[in-house]
């Protein structure tokens, strides 16, 4: 097979088809970066797990004389020095889940919400004594949160055992779900592009259906007939892939590091690295050649069938 006839007959197919070749290309360009876009959100969740559930404590808040008028779990009163010891003394038995052990006054959880609320009106009618002691743990393993709490929790002296966890599962729910909504349109999107795919290499071929006869009685087989076809599609889907791989390297610089600048705004959150995104561009370009080219193969078998 000459390779000059193939580019050829590809360089004519795309100049008849102009405007559902524009028209492929942009619906593999945004399902792709949408696919990127989905698998680069699920990095940064993962990062984000990584990062925060190794700062996760889990609070064992000890009742006082203002939850012993208030609180049932505090029925029976403040909780006593013996009952602290107690506390701390299991807490140092469970060394396989509990990595440390911060106690934390009343006077200093007092101090801690001065300085995080002092602008709050229900600041200044605080008192030291309405705060509550606590227990502070750093866990091994943050997901052995249930041991901690069917320890402790509902014991004599214990106002309630929580777990930070509990608020980020909430957060990185949210996140996956707005990743597997990103996912379905990414689907649409796929579906799409093969439809305009299959239909732009029918119409090439129809268009040409005069040539490829020719072809066919002078002995032409099936795959030299089939094969600038294929390989228009696969043109225009890799051009596809090529700006997809552009808005990918466009969004992270102007997102994250310019632009916007969230990597300065949001320091408390640790954002995916370039590598993440580099990564990701092979794969986006493979599958922007492959899916087009198997597209149009198959669509043609049946269609130039003799």
């Amino acid at each position: 097979m000459r390779a000059q006839f193939v580019l050829s007959e590809i360089g004519v197919g795309l100049r008849r088809n102009l405007t559902m070749t524009f028209a492929v290309v942009v619906s593999v360009a945004l399902s792709l970066a949408l696919f990127g876009g989905s698998l680069l959100m699920s990095d940064q969740v993962n990062t984000m797990k990584g990062y925060w559930y190794d700062k996760v404590n889990v609070s064992i808040f000890l009742c006082n004389k203002s939850d012993a008028e208030s609180d049932p779990h505090c029925a029976k009163g403040a909780v006593t020095a013996d009952q602290k010891k107690q506390i701390l003394a299991d807490l140092d038995k469970m060394s396989t889940v509990v990595q440390k052990v911060t106690y934390e006054s009343a006077d200093q959880a007092y101090k801690h919400y001065k300085e995080q609320f002092g602008d709050s009106p229900l600041a200044s009618s605080l008192t030291p004594d309405q705060m509550q002691e606590s227990y502070r743990i750093k866990l091994k393993d943050p997901e052995k949160y249930q041991v901690i709490a069917t320890a402790f929790d509902g014991r004599d002296g214990v106002q309630s055992v929580q777990d930070q966890k509990g608020i980020l599962d909430n957060l990185f729910g949210l996140l996956n779900g707005m990743n597997w909504a990103a996912r379905a349109v990414m689907a649409m999107m796929l579906v799409v592009a093969l439809m305009l795919i299959v239909n732009t290499v029918r119409v090439s071929a129809f268009s040409r259906r005069r040539e490829t006869g020719i072809m066919r009685l002078v002995g032409a087989s099936g795959f030299y007939i089939q094969a600038p076809f294929i390989m228009e599609a696969a043109v225009a889907g890799l051009i596809g892939g090529g700006v997809a791989c552009g808005f990918l390297l466009i969004a992270r610089y102007f997102i994250i590091d310019h632009g916007l600048a969230l990597s300065e705004k949001l320091n408390l959150i640790n954002f995916i690295g370039w590598d993440a995104v580099l990564t990701k561009l092979p794969l986006i370009l493979a599958t922007s050649l492959l899916m087009p080219a198997l597209a149009a193969f198959f669509a043609l078998r049946k269609y130039l069938k003799v």
